[in-house]
């Protein structure tokens, strides 16, 4: 990567035949890209590409060395490139499964953080009490369960970091035992046993197609956190039998102070930063997002795998357009075609009604200077860091290898990251460039801000600002930055979202299929 000398604009590699605006730029200005003079042709927004050589229409336009969409009309030097005269290609990339598989990283021993060891051997950043809903029916009662505790909580069980309520707006209305029936099984296992809670209890209306047997079977569900009517069973509760809403409420209230004692005697003790699991998100993104806070972050991913953790890349309509840069480094061929296949079944999927993955870039995304998928795609991947891919999950599948792994998930932040955290993972980094406020409880978000304006806007919801990286700051000082802020906020540093509040509301698990 290469800037100009004033940061006016990026070169991001040697073969790109367009820069990236790293400030607002206006027309007439000069700037030196690639070792060219340029003179703007028009006003460029920061993180807005510019034509640093003629690109004739219908030729590549190529950016991270790689190409993200067609000219549509003949580009001149110094001329902004948008979706105005760029437009996505639909070509088959050479996947070339396992070819350039790296090296494992050097180890990093002795890095730990301060976290709580649970019975079953797990390690987690934060405990909670979780009153998990099984359905939308049971929804306001699993609500009005956690506000009667929102007040006195911290007073009298300083080691809990608060009861909450994971809701949902789904089932029922689903086949049984089919996909979707199972996706949400997966999210609600996922996130009873997930290490950031400390004890929890079902509630479900008593009708519903996701029949609460199921879930406790088919998924195995034992109690933590010391308190269960039956000793092989989670306390479970149905609005039907228990006689309504007020009367589920009380029991499950009862059931609550019975847990908190229990969830409360546990201590933050050292971990090694090994049995971390990190979630990488990005939402919300611009231009910039593959130029600085992505890039940095997937130092820090490399940091961890390093240190023998696990970082989760997601959000599969969010890589198409460079699923071939992770197919060449996965372990194996069998790694790459799971991969492969979660792509193809995205494009048959959407295809069902009408859509192309292209349709994702929002108005966000291209207001901030992203013009197709490829480009998001090119940019998102660089998450993902350097280290092979060493497996593909489904959805909220329980993550257990170690090194950089891949979860299919939707491209919507809230869906994604809910089956990210069901997955295992103990804590999340998301960057940003138009400002997403997003928390997810029960694992605390680090919120990455890709541009500096932005972050000094936003700056009580951004926990770091990428965006010195266009003022000069190494990628590679930044990703240790975030690496180190990963740790503090393992070992309970609060993030942004946190000391906002956020995260009660963002339990979106993502379901496929007909409502029927």
């Amino acid at each position: 990567m290469t800037q100009s000398p004033a940061t006016e604009a990026v070169l991001l590699h040697r073969d790109d035949n367009i820069c990236v605006a790293a400030r607002p730029l206006a027309a007439s200005v000069q700037i030196v890209a690639g070792g060219r003079t340029l003179t703007l042709r028009g006003p460029v927004k920061l993180g807005h590409k510019i034509a640093v050589v003629r690109i004739p229409s219908g030729q590549r336009v190529v950016k991270y060395g790689q190409a993200i969409g067609l000219a549509t009309e003949n580009i001149e030097p110094g001329d902004w490139v948008h979706t105005h005269n760029l437009r996505n290609e639909d070509r088959e990339l050479d996947y070339a499964p396992a070819t350039q598989i790296p090296p494992p990283p050097a180890p990093i021993t002795e890095r730990t953080f301060q976290g709580y060891r649970r019975a079953d051997g797990k390690a987690g950043t934060r405990n909670y009490v979780a009153v998990i809903s099984t359905v939308n029916c049971s929804a306001s009662v699993c609500k009005f369960v956690a506000q009667r505790f929102a007040d006195t909580l911290r007073k009298d069980y300083p080691n809990i970091d608060g009861v909450i309520a994971l809701k949902h707006d789904s089932g029922c209305g689903m086949a049984y035992r089919k996909q979707a029936h199972e996706m949400l099984n997966r999210v609600l296992a996922g996130t009873a046993r997930h290490p950031n809670i400390g004890a929890y209890l079902l509630i479900g209306l008593g009708c519903e197609q996701g029949a609460m047997d199921y879930l406790l079977d088919s998924q195995r569900l034992v109690p933590i956190g010391g308190w269960s009517a039956s000793p092989a069973r989670p306390p479970v509760f149905c609005m039907q039998d228990l006689g309504g809403t007020a009367k589920t409420v009380e029991a499950a209230v009862r059931a609550v102070s019975e847990l908190l004692p229990r969830a409360n005697d546990v201590r933050r003790a050292p971990i090694p930063a090994g049995e971390l699991i990190l979630g990488l998100q990005c939402g919300g993104s611009d231009g910039n997002s593959g130029v600085t806070a992505n890039p940095a972050v997937g130092v820090a991913a490399d940091w961890l795998v390093a240190c023998g953790g696990t970082a989760v890349l997601a959000e599969t309509p969010e890589i198409c357009g460079a699923e071939h840069l992770l197919t060449r480094r996965a372990v194996s061929p069998e790694v790459a075609d799971k991969l492969i296949e979660r792509v193809r079944w995205w494009q048959w999927y959407t295809g069902l009604f009408g859509v192309q993955v292209d349709n994702n870039p929002s108005v966000g995304n291209k207001e901030g200077g992203l013009s197709t998928i490829a480009e998001k795609s090119l940019g998102a991947v660089a998450k993902g860091g350097s280290t092979a891919l060493v497996d593909v999950y489904q959805y909220a599948e329980p993550v257990t290898a170690k090194g950089l792994v891949f979860m299919d998930s939707p491209g919507y932040d809230p869906a994604s990251t809910t089956g990210i955290v069901a997955g295992g993972a103990q804590v999340v980094v998301f960057t940003t460039g138009r400002g997403s406020c997003f928390g997810c409880k029960p694992a605390p978000s680090i919120k990455i801000a890709t541009n500096t304006p932005m972050y000094q806007r936003m700056i009580d919801d951004m926990d770091l600002n990428a965006g010195e990286i266009l003022s000069g700051r190494s990628v590679a000082d930044v990703g240790r930055e975030i690496f180190e802020e990963v740790l503090a906020i393992a070992s309970g540093r609060p993030t942004k979202s946190e000391l906002c509040g956020l995260g009660d509301e963002e339990f979106v698990p993502w379901t496929v299929g007909p409502v029927l």
